[in-house]
């Protein structure tokens, strides 16, 4: 997916990702790759506060689509909005390449208090 960390702080996870190779059909950018550089920053973010003691993992995603992008990078911004010892909420900002904002999500994870693994059985 070309997923690139520019910024990894408590505050704030910042990345990128190109819009070419992840194209829709119709040419525009995927609205499943916007949840991809959402959930990749989000629990990041989730990570730096919750490890090593907590394990986060995905509960929730929701992303709104506002406008398309059709070149260039992407850019997400990370920031929290709840962090919790079991549960953490960040709010994912992402803007094109003439900064206007092409979709807004917002992540939940829970914080584990054991790693996941691979499934058993």
């Amino acid at each position: 997916m070309g997923v690139e960390l520019l910024k990894l702080t408590l505050d704030e996870v910042i990345g990128t990702l190109p819009v070419a190779g992840n194209r829709q059909p119709f040419g525009l950018l995927h609205g499943g790759a916007n949840a991809v550089l959402a959930e990749t920053l989000g629990s990041t973010l989730s990570a730096l506060h919750a490890l090593p003691d907590r394990f986060p993992v995905g509960l929730e995603l929701a992303c709104t689509h506002h406008r398309s992008a059709t070149s260039g990078l992407v850019t997400g911004v990370a920031r929290p909005i709840h962090v919790g010892r079991s549960t953490s909420t960040t709010e994912i900002v992402i803007t094109d390449a003439d900064g206007r904002r092409t979709c807004t999500a917002k992540l939940t994870c829970l914080h584990r208090d054991t790693e996941p693994g691979p499934p058993r059985g």
